[in-house]
């Protein structure tokens, strides 16, 4: 008979994650999964069988609580532009926050890191980039339809567009440009609709 599991399993994704986000894939050791996770090497692999399949639920942990921010931010009665405007402003208080803090998106980090070579990485990256699409397509749709955006432009080009600066100035902001230069490029993309 297995003996039965003494901790809370999503506790353990949580703070995997974290490890993650800190750390990237490849850097994070399965050590520093025990270090962060509290659990030894065997509860680590008999739960989630490998470093990798930890990882993929991290992600997923990750980007459910991604689409979650990106849904209460977009969704509501301001003006379209208004709520990609704090979108905008929420990537920026990210990427500027303190350096301990700041970790970039995991997101982005993943993409950037692992895509090219880990075809599970990059299908969980196309679904998530999938639903940001939508999402940012809706918006830019209704604030076509009530004026606020540009209507002459393709709604598609523009969530595609969005995504883009988002990612970029995300990049950016891991070569140290600083809020100043962020602003910047949130205020073009916004200029840009």
């Amino acid at each position: 008979m297995a003996r039965p599991r003494k901790f809370d399993e999503e506790r353990a994704v949580d703070a995997a994650m974290q490890a993650f986000w800190a750390a990237g894939y490849e850097a994070t050791s399965t050590q520093d999964l025990c270090d962060a996770t509290g659990l030894g090497r065997s509860s680590i692999y008999n739960t989630f069988k490998s470093k990798h399949d930890l990882f993929h639920r991290a992600l997923l942990r990750y980007m459910e609580r991604k689409s979650d921010t990106l849904g209460e931010l977009l969704e509501g009665d301001l003006p379209a532009r208004e709520r990609l405007r704090a979108l905008l402003d929420v990537i920026i208080e990210e990427e500027c926050a303190p350096a301990d803090a700041a970790r970039g998106c995991m997101v982005v980090n993943t993409a950037v890191e692992l895509a090219a070579r880990d075809a599970d990485v990059a299908r969980e990256l196309e679904q998530d980039y999938g639903r940001r699409f939508e999402a940012l397509r809706a918006v830019i749709e209704a604030g076509q339809r009530d004026g606020d955006i540009d209507s002459a432009k393709d709604a598609r080009d523009l969530a595609h567009f969005v995504i883009a600066a988002i990612g970029g100035m995300r990049v950016s902001a891991r070569v140290g440009i600083g809020r100043e230069a962020l602003q910047g490029i949130a205020r073009a993309t916004l200029d840009a609709l």
